[in-house]
């Protein structure tokens, strides 16, 4: 795994680095199979240290995870207990996702179009009355729930799952807010 350790503002000792490399490493490595990169930032704000760590795995997932404390070390230290919580979270996601599902995941035809951008009308200035569709291709809508949408999202690196919910048979969304949450829509039909 490539480390990528740096100071905001700080000067980041041997001592401090080493420290990091070791315990990222086994907490990763313990967890995840082949993570490929982790940056950690050190920073001061006020009188605590704040530390963040990201790590790229090999899955496309991105781990994130942020502390402050009074102390470089202590900073760190619960930084890396939050990466190992989250890590954990995720490879037991992984597991239950295989473990509960007796069929395999039932898939479903759907048409995906990409159309080209609406223009002017040459004489009235009104829209055209229909899009131009530029390309159309097949696509499958997966039968998952949520908490798996969410997953398959997450690991795919997404904006956007449509997915077929298995708790109603609707076909429910999936997307990334930019607050940074996930949101869920869930037509009232589907009820």
């Amino acid at each position: 795994m490539r480390y990528q350790i740096s100071g905001k503002q700080i000067d980041i000792g041997e001592a401090l680095q080493t420290h990091v490399k070791t315990e990222l490493g086994a907490s990763v490595d313990k967890y995840a199979g082949r993570p490929t990169e982790a940056n950690v930032v050190f920073s001061k704000s006020g009188f605590e240290f704040v530390c963040e760590i990201v790590v790229h795995l090999s899955t496309g997932l991105t781990a994130q995870a942020k502390a402050h404390e009074a102390e470089i070390y202590a900073a760190f230290d619960a930084c890396c207990e939050k990466m190992d919580k989250q890590l954990r979270r995720y490879k037991r996601r992984l597991k239950d996702h295989h473990k509960d599902r007796s069929q395999p995941v039932e898939l479903i035809d759907a048409g995906s179009y990409i159309l080209a951008p609406m223009e002017e009308g040459e004489d009235d200035g009104q829209p055209a009355a229909a899009p131009v569709i530029v390309a159309e291709t097949e696509t499958k809508i997966p039968s998952l729930s949520v908490g798996d949408a969410v997953m398959q999202m997450e690991l795919a690196h997404a904006p956007v799952l449509v997915f077929r919910n298995e708790k109603n048979s609707g076909i429910n969304v999936v997307y990334r807010r930019e607050d940074g949450n996930i949101g869920w829509i869930d037509p009232r039909g589907n009820r």
